[in-house]
């Protein structure tokens, strides 16, 4: 139904757009005009995302070593790229992620904002009566021959492309302008005054919100001083609402799309427009005077540039000295959510049919957010997060398997009693039904998430991707394994007086062991070399439980105390367990590849949790 009301939308915008440029030519070129400006600035951005690989996550990264590098980055990176929908969006999904700290990400902000004057400068130079047009065509040629190149190539020249068609968007937006004469002419319609002023804030912001770039908002308003459509203080208020109007439009993606660290830093941005429109609109007539005496020549488009400059930097004087301030505050009063000391809440309850079990809500992903595909370091870091939470929910549905409580794994001492008690038919949890609702739906957003990353990769992340689906793989067969072992599990430690029960209680004693032994590994800080010696421990220490057991059953069996068919089971169950704790080996084994540092987040499997996850 929605998606049919979309497309109904949709085809009533084209209706309706293509009967008034059936009536009037001139807004069909002030449309087109803004169309091919919107692809071009789309094209630029592409263009250099793709030719910079992960250098500009790399940078952004190391940008937060102190307040001013941050700022430096945000501004320099706003004025290459000339997006702060990209640079903020960006930011958010490197904060999302961790990668960066709140503090650092304000900073960048403040830099994003001011960065934006730089591009305000050029597109005003270029709206003065210079043609552009016979710059853009050759520039077309230039980048067609430029994609034949190879990769980079391809991106130079989907930035030739961008710029080209920038210029002939500014071109078709000033003869529109001019075509319209005084049909728009709002010099004397709407007189100055705050009322006045608030109109064109209002429309500014519409603006901008149709449009979804300020950039393109800025242009129009360039062309209409250009062609005489507004004076210069109407400009001012329309670019006042389309700074507003552009942090709304950030605002919404990063809250809808980030976590509480995402969310934060889009209100500091909401903030930082929101605050500085109010009070530049305040002093809209002592600044209108300024730019008018610091450039005497009476060009309104530089005078523009100007106001806008002016208006950044007096955002970003306010909000200079009180970051620390401001992180405190949006930390007190937007806190993290509290993570639950156990993930998996199920009780046990009859046997429910197929349909009851298909309305069972399942658990889904929890750091994989759209605004972790901006870039490749802040997906292959919402990647790692993700293997960790599926670690510890596959943990727990192991542990369920064996018929034990989660405070087992956890707890400083095994509790004997339990672990030697039978399974309480009561309490005890099916291993499908757990897989079922908190793996597999869990394991499918991963692969999923992992198939939208469309954005440019090199070796080493392509690399890293291909391992983590190996991990997530690994902890899924695990959890299958463990399925399977449950079943003649369960039978046998019902039953006491059977002469396997004791062997399914070491059996039992020591997957748990294992299971203790990866969390502990996971959860310890330690040069590689120890790390891996502890690895080799742990490897030595089940092989030498495999062989000892194996050994037992088939003297066992020569002795005539066990019988075919229990030996089978047996054989097959301690395949089960081997092939259990070399599932969970391998994956902290991948996190010591030391050619890949983006895997080395996979040594901490189950993350920093100290409570128990689950509890019966």
């Amino acid at each position: 139904m929605a998606l049919t009301k979309k497309y109904f939308f949709l085809l009533l915008a084209a209706i309706v757009l293509s009967i008034s440029f059936w009536y009037s030519t001139a807004w069909l070129r002030l449309s087109s005009g803004i169309a091919l400006f919107l692809f071009g600035m789309q094209c630029l951005e592409e263009g250099l995302k793709q030719l910079a690989g992960g250098k500009l996550e790399q940078w952004l990264e190391r940008s937060t070593a102190t307040q001013f590098k941050g700022f430096l980055f945000g501004m320099v990176g706003t004025m290459v790229l000339q997006s702060t929908t990209l640079m903020s969006m960006l930011t958010i999904a490197f904060i999302s992620t961790g990668l960066i700290q709140l503090a650092g990400g304000i900073s960048i902000l403040l830099g994003i904002n001011l960065g934006t004057s730089g591009g305000m400068w050029l597109l005003a130079a270029a709206g003065q009566n210079v043609s552009l047009s016979p710059l853009a065509l050759p520039m077309l040629v230039f980048g067609v021959l430029a994609g034949f190149q190879g990769d980079k190539g391809k991106a130079a020249g989907r930035i030739i492309f961008g710029v080209a068609f920038i210029f002939m968007g500014i071109e078709q937006m000033k003869g529109g302008f001019a075509d319209l004469g005084g049909s728009l002419d709002l010099t004397e319609q709407i007189k100055t005054g705050y009322v006045g002023q608030l109109i064109f804030v209002a429309m500014g912001m519409a603006l901008t919100a149709m449009l979804m770039s300020s950039h393109a908002t800025l242009m129009l308003v360039l062309a209409a001083l250009a062609a005489g459509q507004i004076e210069l203080w109407q400009g001012m208020s329309i670019a006042i609402g389309g700074s507003v109007g552009s942090s709304i439009n950030v605002a919404i993606m990063g809250w809808l799309s980030g976590n509480r660290s995402g969310q934060r830093l889009a209100l500091v941005h909401t903030m930082f427009n929101i605050v500085t429109g109010v009070v530049t609109f305040v002093l809209l007539t002592p600044l209108l005077w300024l730019v008018q005496t610091i450039m005497v020549d009476g060009n309104s488009l530089l005078q523009l540039a100007l106001f806008q400059t002016i208006f950044n930097l007096t955002g970003v004087t306010i909000f200079w000295p009180i970051q620390r301030w401001l992180e405190q505050a949006l930390l007190r009063y937007l806190p993290d959510p509290v993570e639950p000391a156990v993930l998996i809440t199920d009780k046990k309850t009859p046997e429910p049919s197929l349909q009851e079990q298909l309305i069972v809500p399942v658990t889904k992903a929890r750091y994989l957010s759209d605004s972790a595909l901006t870039s490749a370091d802040t997906a292959s870091r919402a990647v790692v997060q993700e293997l960790q939470h599926l670690g510890r929910l596959s943990l727990e549905v192991i542990c369920h398997a064996l018929y034990q409580p989660v405070a087992q794994l956890t707890a400083s001492r095994v509790d004997e009693t339990c672990l030697n008690a039978r399974p309480d038919d009561v309490t005890s949890l099916d291993a499908e039904l757990l897989y079922q609702r908190h793996i597999k739906g869990v394991y499918s957003d991963l692969l999923s998430f992992m198939s939208r990353l469309t954005v440019e990769m090199d070796e080493e992340h392509q690399s890293f991707l291909l391992t983590c689906q190996l991990a997530a793989l690994q902890l899924v067969d695990a959890v299958k394994d463990a399925k399977h072992l449950q079943k003649n599990l369960g039978r046998y430690l019902r039953d006491d007086r059977s002469y396997v029960h004791n062997h399914y209680l070491d059996l039992r004693r020591h997957l748990l062991w294992v299971l203790r032994q990866v969390r502990e590994v996971s959860r310890l800080d330690l040069p590689d070399d120890i790390w891996r010696n502890r690895l080799e421990w742990l490897d030595k220490q089940a092989a030498k439980f495999d062989t000892e057991f194996r050994q037992r059953i088939f003297s066992e069996v020569r002795k005539q105390q066990l019988d075919s068919m229990q030996a089978s089971s047996l054989i097959n169950d301690l395949g089960y367990s081997s092939r259990i704790t070399q599932s969970l080996r391998n994956v902290l084994q991948l996190g010591l590849m030391e050619e890949n540092q983006l895997l080395r987040g996979l040594r901490h499997l189950v993350g920093d949790e100290e409570a128990p996850l689950i509890e019966l």
